[in-house]
């Protein structure tokens, strides 16, 4: 069988506060970064550039 990537436990999706779609996924180093990700960035359903927060798989 094949080994798990190790890059596929590192992805964390980020959900639109306003909304509440899932509209990016992205890589967070969890050795490095403690807390949850919270960034700024375009929502195509908003049409407006908004605070997108990590979520839970």
């Amino acid at each position: 069988m094949a080994k798990k990537s190790k890059k596929s436990e590192n992805i964390v999706r980020l959900k639109c506060s306003k909304c509440g779609k899932v509209n990016y996924f992205i890589h967070k180093n969890k050795k490095t970064v403690q807390r949850k990700i919270e960034l700024k960035k375009y929502c195509p359903w908003c049409r407006a550039s908004t605070i997108h927060k990590e979520i839970k798989k």
